[in-house]
């Protein structure tokens, strides 16, 4: 053996300084890592044709390898790590020569990329990246940033380290809409570090809070790092509990769980959500207390002007959050007591099936124990006994089509248990309501009877819809029918917006909110797939950059305005109407509901056009698009680069030495203890794409075969990998906050910045470490 060592750990060594020096060569990191692939093989090859490299092998015709088998030790867990007496044999790392290794190299990477890039079930995920990146570029270039900076420092300035908890929350704002770190710090290191020096800030504590709140859009949805971790986890996930359950004596994993072995991107942008909210507290948490220990490296700073007209503590308490809190909470409340709910008539045509047991029990007894062992006691018993009625009853009813008699008392059924109050009518009364409570909070001293006339449409509507809206009322007459209530409401609802737009701050958050909200509730909410939420994402932004242009121009923005006002109409078109109109028996109402979603669909796509054309004059689009035909090839590229550089370690044996390795460890905590510290650790040499794509492939069917929640698997990944660009020496935040930086301004100051920061980041994984509940509350609340 050479220098000591077994084959495979001179073949990982090699593979690694071959990796870290092609991307300290100044090689665009893309075709570094394919090149480091390419290049570690041929050095492998060579060696290993040589004699050089020796691989000790367990030999599995020795008599002590047969009694360790027939002990009932399993033999996909006997490794060198456990056994280390067991007998020997040296072997070529590549038994069967390099050239059959090179040939299903060549022959699996082609595989690979049909898959994962091409025409894989992947790729609709991996759309979303391009989209998303394109919403963040056009974002950033739309100047929000600049409007959210200055509105944000104003009104958390006169605050002991107020300028600091202001990029905290500009942070944690830009990654919910832009979600690209290197725009974030950049634009942040441009616009506010200036600020913070020319008002006394320390240093470190000004080049931290940037660095730091610009990685944010690493963890807060809709982040890139997520997807893209998200298409591997899924895989990753369902294979190693496939591969675990038949371990275990199962014949699936659904059997052995309990449940389908799924992970999807949608639900771990659910659990992100918290643990990004935690992080963005915990900076500003550590930036006010820097401020009150250290006053004078973080004084306070006197706004420059109001961010809209002087409203007193009760007042802005009242509009601001006590009114909007009470119609919320009203509503919630009416909804446990069915005044609020749907009042849909859909009946299946079909009776429900009956319910199964819990768990599959009619399994054998290796996997009855390892169930057991799962579930707990408990709940085997509870699965025996609800298995046990099912077939008393004469098995599970698979249901039976219903006959006339049967659809018109399910029907009825149906009628008599409906809401008083639709959700649809609901939610629009209270988001309306809570505009009429903005308007009025904004500007106190303004008539407000303009808004109490638009609260009596709201009262009117409820009104209406109780007495004369019924599950059995068609959405036309629906429409006609609130006709009236609603033109009350958007009188008052007009003239609330108008005094809305005269606070600063509301004019600066509300566009993006809106947008994030619609792309970020339409994901977490279930109703659609990130891939298309990206679209809207995407779209949304040109239109808003397109709107914030018009008026810098001093031109009209009304084509933006009611292609918006479209886009609304067409959604809330398709969602009440049945648009099927080439189906028999489709009558009036449904024709002339798809007449007006068609027409919203054309003046929406004129005004997305429209919007394009003036990016395209002011020179944002043309960039724009560039640059994010830049950032998605250079994901694709890596993407391909890392499965070759992963086929490379694979083809010597490295991957199952690693796997070998970890699952020495009998304590599945110490596992993930130690593939969450290989990562920090890899975190101060690599990027997240090299570790997401070469690191996490290897690592993951030990990880993911475990126990533990594959959300909070992926989301202590994902926090780990933000601290990666924080890390020196190559932390890609602090290259981009020294880019742009003043003189005075050195490096060491950046480094010791970003060191509490750092810190931080391993609090929060602690935490989510100890309290794991962060990341899984809000997909269990929230269904998929």
């Amino acid at each position: 053996m050479l220098f000591g060592l077994d084959g495979v750990e001179i073949g990982l060594i090699i593979v690694f300084l071959t990796l870290f020096a092609a991307i300290l060569s100044g090689f665009p990191v893309a075709f570094a890592i394919g090149g480091a692939g390419v290049i570690s093989f041929a050095i492998i090859a060579a060696l290993d044709s040589a004699g050089l490299l020796v691989h000790q092998a367990i030999d599995s015709g020795s008599q002590a390898y047969r009694d360790l088998v027939a002990s009932g030790v399993k033999e996909d867990t006997i490794s060198t790590f456990r056994y280390p007496d067991l007998p020997r044999f040296a072997e070529h790392l590549f038994p069967q020569g390099w050239e059959t290794a090179m040939d299903r190299n060549l022959a699996f990477i082609v595989n690979r990329v049909n898959e994962r890039v091409i025409a894989g079930a992947s790729i609709e995920t991996l759309l979303a990246v391009l989209m998303f990146v394109m919403m963040g570029i056009v974002l950033e270039r739309s100047k929000i940033a600049d409007d959210l900076l200055k509105t944000m420092a104003r009104v958390f300035g006169p605050l002991p380290g107020g300028l600091a908890v202001s990029i905290v929350v500009v942070g944690a704002f830009l990654a919910a809409s832009t979600g690209i770190v290197g725009a974030t710090v950049v634009t942040m290191g441009l616009l506010a570090l200036p600020t913070m020096l020319r008002n006394n800030y320390s240093p470190e504590l000004a080049t931290g809070v940037i660095a730091a709140s610009g990685t944010l859009g690493q963890i807060i949805p809709p982040s890139i790092v997520i997807v893209l971790l998200g298409t591997l986890a899924g895989d990753l996930y369902s294979t190693a509990q496939e591969a675990r359950a038949q371990s275990l004596g199962c014949t699936d994993a659904l059997t052995y769980l309990g449940k389908p072995a799924v992970v999807s991107v949608g639900t771990l942008f659910q659990a992100a959500l918290l643990p990004g909210i935690l992080l963005a507290v915990l900076y500003a948490a550590y930036a006010f207390g820097y401020a009150m220990l250290n006053p004078h490296k973080a004084p306070p700073v006197m706004s420059e002007g109001a961010v809209g007209e002087p409203v007193t503590r009760g007042e802005a308490f009242t509009w601001y959050l006590g009114v909007p809190l009470l119609l919320i909470v009203a509503m919630i409340g009416f909804g446990q007591v069915n005044m609020v709910g749907s009042q849909s008539t859909v009946v299946s045509s079909f009776s429900d099936s009956g319910q199964n047991a819990s768990l599959r029990t009619n399994v054998g007894e290796q996997c009855k124990a390892a169930m057991i062992d799962l579930h707990g006691q408990s709940a085997w018993d509870a699965a025996v006994a609800q298995q046990a009625e099912i077939d008393a009853a004469g098995g599970v009813d698979a249901g039976h089509k219903l006959d006339a008699e049967e659809m018109a008392v399910a029907l009825q059924a149906k009628i008599d248990n409906a809401a008083p109050i639709g959700t649809g009518i609901a939610i629009i009364a209270v988001f309306f309501g809570i505009v009429l409570a903005w308007g009025r909070a904004t500007s106190p001293m303004s008539d407000p009877v303009p808004l109490y006339i638009g609260a009596l449409g709201i009262v009117l509507g409820l009104i209406v819809d109780i007495l004369f809206i019924g599950p059995t009322t068609s959405a036309g007459m629906t429409v006609v029918l609130m006709a009236v209530p609603w033109a009350i409401m958007l009188y008052g609802c007009a003239f609330a917006a108008k005094r809305m737009a005269t606070n600063d701050l509301i004019r600066v958050v509300f566009p993006p909110l809106v947008l994030i909200v619609a792309v970020l509730g339409s994901i977490l909410g279930g109703i659609t797939n990130p891939t298309p939420a990206a679209a809207l994402g995407a779209a949304g932004a040109i239109m808003l950059a397109a709107y914030r242009k018009l008026g810098e121009q001093e031109q009209s923005p009304k084509i933006i305005l009611w292609s918006t006002l479209a886009v609304v109409v067409m959604i809330l078109v398709g969602v009440n109407f049945d648009l099927r109109v080439t189906t028999e028996g489709a009558g009036f109402e449904n024709w002339a509901a798809f007449v007006v979603a068609q027409i919203a669909y054309l003046y929406a796509l004129f005004g997305l056009l429209f919007a394009c054309w003036v990016l395209f004059k002011a020179g944002v689009l043309t960039p724009a698009v560039r640059e994010t035909a830049k950032v998605t090839s250079m994901v694709f590229t890596i993407l391909v680069a890392s499965q070759l550089l992963n086929l490379v370690v694979i083809s010597f044996g490295g991957e199952h030495y690693i796997q070998q390795f970890l699952q020495s460890f009998d304590n599945e905590h110490k596992v993930f203890l130690v593939v969450m510290l290989v990562l920090f650790v890899l975190g101060f040499v690599l990027d997240f794409l090299e570790i997401i794509y070469i690191v996490v492939p290897i690592v993951g069917p030990v990880i993911y075969g475990g126990s533990f929640d594959p959300k909070w698997v992926t989301i202590m990944i994902a926090v780990n990998l933000q601290t990666s660009f924080l890390t020196p020496p190559f932390g890609f935040a602090l290259f981009y906050l020294r880019g742009v930086a003043p003189a005075a301004v050195t490096t060491g100051h950046i480094y010791r910045g970003v060191i509490p920061f750092v810190l931080i980041q391993v609090a929060g994984l602690a935490l989510l470490w100890f309290a794991p509940g962060i990341v899984t509350i809000i997909p269990d609340l929230i269904p998929n």
